[in-house]
């Protein structure tokens, strides 16, 4: 199992530039939104696309907090992965990348707001979809 998470260097900016626009918290709350949002794309993402690993680094506990089993069930379902296969760590990364990248192009769209408005957009959108 993993112990640490490192963002690509162009998204150690990213993270914290949506984290103070967000204003949601510390940087691990917007690196959890963009693991959760890139798995909600429902795209299966290639590992031989993952960037560097020069950028932020997060410890496990820190980034995943006490649901860490949580996220890595999603992983797991969203690949037929069992939860201690040697790729979950480089899965994580790629979406945590992904979705930073996805968080930040439609963040910036949206120009203005605060990070509660966009996340109840998103929430609001889902659920119409039911």
């Amino acid at each position: 199992m993993f112990t640490s998470i490192k963002t690509s260097r162009e998204n150690k900016v990213v993270v914290t530039e949506l984290t103070r626009k967000m204003n949601l918290g510390a940087e691990n709350v917007v690196a959890r939104l963009a693991l959760a949002y890139s798995l909600s794309q429902d795209e299966r993402l290639e590992l031989s696309g993952i960037q560097d690993s020069q950028g932020k680094e997060y410890n496990r506990k820190v980034l995943l907090g006490e649901y860490d089993e949580v996220y890595i069930a999603m992983l797991c379902v969203h690949y037929g992965l069992y939860k201690t296969d040697k790729d979950i760590a480089r899965y994580m990364k790629l979406h945590i990348d992904h979705g930073l990248t996805l968080l930040n192009d439609e963040f910036n769209q949206k120009g203005s707001g605060n990070g509660l408005e966009f996340l109840i957009q998103k929430i609001e959108k889902g659920l119409a979809s039911l």
